[in-house]
């Protein structure tokens, strides 16, 4: 008797399998969250050990990288990652709105004219998936936007634009296997990337979003049309404040 109310005692006091599940679920999420919070903390001074994309990157055509800090990054190539990709980056919170609006219109087609910036994907969209998650299309793209958002909100936070774009430079893909653009600066202009000229700067620029597929050198048809638009947009823009406090790194 004595036996089975021990056991009757115990059941009633271990909480229901229903229970304990949304606890474990509570508590993985809590652990997620710290850990993911301290890791973009941690990337404010920084920068990430390896990526992802450059895991599986390396593993096929090796992998050349060299993480520069920002005042050693040519002002060239940060005013051409904006000129070409991103625009609105000084001004908006990590999502284009107008982009993303525009993106449900129906498009005119308008000759020799560049939109401004690639699309929808920010640059900071861009660094939160480079640095925290993976690539790839089909169902992972759409399984990557909650993940991605809330990264991108994270880093538009913690980091603020200069250093998101300071990590972006310095992380993203600009040829099979070379990251960042010291890397690209070094294997096609075998120069510092603090030396790039607009040109050349432009032209990296303009291997995104596929690098391994536009070649920068000799350049591809679809680098050789697009720097040059570059150049324009980059002259459009470079007078305006806010771009020039971003691409103006501080020592």
């Amino acid at each position: 008797m004595e036996s089975k109310a021990k056991e009757a005692k115990e059941k009633a006091e271990k909480p229901p399998k229903r229970r304990r599940f949304w606890r474990f679920v509570g508590k993985t999420l809590l652990y997620m969250f710290v850990s993911s919070f301290l890791y973009v903390l941690a990337g404010k001074w920084i920068m990430p050990p390896i990526t992802l994309t450059q895991l599986s990157n390396g593993i096929s055509y090796g992998l050349k990288r060299n993480y520069m800090p920002a005042h050693l990054i040519s002002t060239n190539a940060r005013l051409a990652a904006i000129a070409s990709e991103d625009q609105r980056f000084p001004d908006h919170n990590g999502f284009d709105l107008i982009a993303i609006e525009k993106s449900f219109k129906p498009r005119k087609k308008k000759k020799n004219k560049l939109p401004r910036g690639a699309g929808t994907s920010t640059i900071s969209q861009q660094t939160a998936k480079n640095v925290f998650l993976w690539q790839g299309g089909g169902i992972w793209k759409y399984v990557r936007k909650v993940p991605e958002a809330y990264f991108t909100l994270l880093i538009e936070q913690l980091w603020g634009k200069q250093r998101i774009l300071e990590v972006y430079l310095n992380v993203i893909e600009m040829g099979p296997g070379i990251f960042g653009i010291e890397a690209a600066s070094q294997a096609y202009f075998n120069k510092s990337s603090k030396e790039l000229t607009r040109q050349e700067a432009a032209m990296i620029i303009a291997c995104l979003p596929n690098p391994k597929k536009f070649s920068v050198k000799p350049p591809s048809v679809r680098v050789a049309w697009r720097y040059p638009q570059i150049l324009r947009e980059m002259h459009n823009i470079e007078d305006d404040e806010d771009v020039q406090t971003v691409i103006t790194p501080i020592p």
